[in-house]
C-alpha cells in the first residue's frame, strides 16, 4: 500500500499530457484507452509505459444510502485504501457520491532506455496521428501509478457531470 504522502505526491504530480475527446457516456458504458509514463525510482534513464482500458460503466442515479458508493475493479486489493485516501480531497467528494463504477484491463508495460521527454512526445504524436475520441497521455509516479489512474478517472467524472446531468434533466429523470 502507497502512503497517504505518496497518494498525495502522485496526484499534484499526475499530469494528462492529451487528454481525450469524448467524456463519459451519459446512457452507455465508455471506454479510454490509456498510456502513463512514468521513471522507475530505481532506474536512470529509464522510462515505463503502462498502457490498458479503462472502463466506465453509465453514470446510475443512486438512492441516498448508496451514494458514497464507489467501485473500482482490477486497481488492486489497496484500491479501496486509495479511494479512502481521496476522501480527504473535499473538491471531490461531490464526485465521489456520483456512483460510477471503473475498471482497468488490458494492462501491458515496457521499459524504454530513452529520456522521458522523447518518450512522450512521440507516445503524443502518436495520438495526434489517431482519430481515437478515447485515448489518454498521462504523465505521472511510478510508486503509485494506480493513484494517478484514479485521479485522471475523477477529472473525467468532473468534466462528464454537467453533461451526464443535463441529459438526465432533459430526458426527466431528475
Amino acid at each position: 500500500m502507497i502512503s497517504a504522502d505518496d497518494f498525495t505526491y502522485a496526484l499534484e504530480n499526475t499530469r494528462v499530457i492529451v487528454e481525450p475527446k469524448s467524456t463519459i457516456e451519459t446512457f452507455g458504458q465508455t471506454r479510454f484507452q490509456f498510456q502513463l509514463v512514468t521513471e522507475p525510482m530505481d532506474a536512470v534513464g529509464i522510462v515505463r509505459v503502462r498502457a490498458g482500458l479503462i472502463h466506465a460503466e453509465r453514470p446510475r442515479i443512486l438512492a441516498p444510502q448508496h451514494m458514497n458508493q464507489f467501485l473500482l475493479e482490477g486497481f488492486g486489493k489497496h484500491a479501496e485504501e486509495m479511494i479512502e485516501l481521496f476522501r480527504n480531497y473535499p473538491e471531490h467528494l461531490k464526485i465521489l457520491r456520483y456512483g460510477f463504477i471503473f475498471k482497468k484491463t488490458d494492462i501491458s508495460e515496457k521499459l524504454l532506455k530513452q529520456p522521458k521527454e522523447d518518450v512522450i512526445r512521440r507516445l503524443q504524436d502518436e495520438i495526434n496521428l489517431q482519430d481515437d475520441q478515447t485515448t489518454t497521455l498521462i504523465e505521472g509516479i511510478d510508486e503509485a501509478w494506480e493513484a494517478c489512474l484514479i485521479k485522471f478517472t475523477m477529472d473525467m467524472i468532473q468534466r462528464s457531470a454537467a453533461g451526464n446531468v443535463s441529459e438526465w434533466k432533459k430526458r426527466g429523470f431528475i
